[in-house]
């Protein structure tokens, strides 16, 4: 069951936005989109989560954690299919990983562990506290956006994966996003 988990190979380039909520992760993963005209994965935990709330109005559960993995994971693998050279990924196992550690007592499902260390991604694009804080039904942390942007930060030092944190406006977010994007698919496609 846990093969649902597993990245499909693929060739393309992929990116992820990364990072605490309200932090402008799905409003530049749209725009990256969009720039690019390649294909945007995304986030299943919000629409997961959100229907949940409307339908029974409770939050999120430990036994929803595996269920929003693979249907992240289906959406990224359906979507790497449809790219030419790069996908944009508006979340990724680890940040499920993440949230899993941070509302659960430390406690991370080790097959959730095992196929969000595995995963390969060309780069994770860490996005800063700096955006004012929206909420909804799902946001709940507004007073813990500096911890929970370390705890994002940290995760990605300890596994050793590759990024670059994004500050500033949306526009700057972007310029910055793209001016990386574009060095990385010169190298990607030699």
């Amino acid at each position: 069951m846990e093969e649902k988990l597993a990245q499909r190979p693929s060739s393309c380039l992929k990116i992820v936005l990364f990072g605490p909520e309200s932090t402008g992760k799905t409003t530049l993963s749209e725009d990256l989109s969009k720039y690019y005209s390649e294909p945007l994965v995304p986030e299943f935990m919000r629409k997961y989560l959100q229907k949940v709330w409307d339908l029974e109005r409770r939050i999120c559960e430990p036994q929803d954690i595996l269920p929003i993995a693979r249907g992240q994971m289906q959406l990224e693998n359906e979507k790497s299919g449809q790219a030419d050279r790069l996908l944009i990924c508006d979340t990724d196992l680890l940040e499920i990983k993440v949230y899993s550690e941070a509302y659960y007592d430390n406690f991370v499902d080790p097959q959730l562990l095992k196929h969000a260390l595995n995963n390969e991604y060309a780069l994770y694009f860490l996005t800063y506290i700096d955006v004012p804080w929206t909420p909804d039904d799902l946001r709940d942390k507004p007073h813990d956006r500096e911890g929970m942007f370390q705890r994002f930060q940290q995760t990605l030092d300890e596994y050793q994966k590759p990024y670059m944190i994004l500050k500033g406006d949306r526009q700057t977010r972007l310029n910055s996003a793209v001016k990386k994007i574009d060095q990385l698919l010169k190298t990607h496609n030699q």
